[in-house]
């Protein structure tokens, strides 16, 4: 059973498991719950959290764990990706945030992750254990 961090009151609602080969369709909860730009922390069957994120209205789901030390990466700040700024000369001028690119940032250590790839900021080798994730009929659902 999914519980939703964020949506106290709702962890009773029906999940729906589906067998394919050893996997699970979860249900966890309603499309409207998760705005653009939001994010949802859930717990699966209490062996497995997973935090969901809606950015540019796609989702995006990841297991709460930061590769570097098991911190709870899904429940970090979200911030725009820092990009440096160059001159002709090569030479960096300033910084400036890019807002397409919004990354997590694990509230342990500090390493960030982008949300739409889930790779490390400065290391792509390194990367967040994703799970599919859709929307059918007004629901979230995450295969596990």
């Amino acid at each position: 059973m999914a519980t939703t961090h964020p949506l106290k009151g709702q962890q009773d609602q029906e999940r729906i498991p589906v067998s394919t080969s050893g996997v699970r369709k979860v249900l966890i909860g309603r499309s409207d719950s998760l705005p653009n730009g939001g994010r949802l922390v859930v717990d699966i069957d209490e062996k497995i959290t997973i935090g969901i994120f809606r950015l540019d209205n796609e989702l995006y789901a990841y297991e709460n764990t930061c590769a570097h030390s098991g911190g709870p990466i899904c429940q970090g700040r979200i911030l725009p990706r820092v990009v440096e700024v160059m001159d002709s000369t090569k030479q960096i001028r300033g910084q400036n945030w890019d807002e397409s690119d919004m990354h997590i940032v694990c509230p342990w250590h500090g390493f960030e992750y982008s949300i739409k790839t889930g790779r490390h900021a400065g290391d792509g080798k390194i990367h967040l254990r994703s799970f599919p994730v859709h929307e059918a009929e007004g629901e979230i659902y995450v295969e596990v």
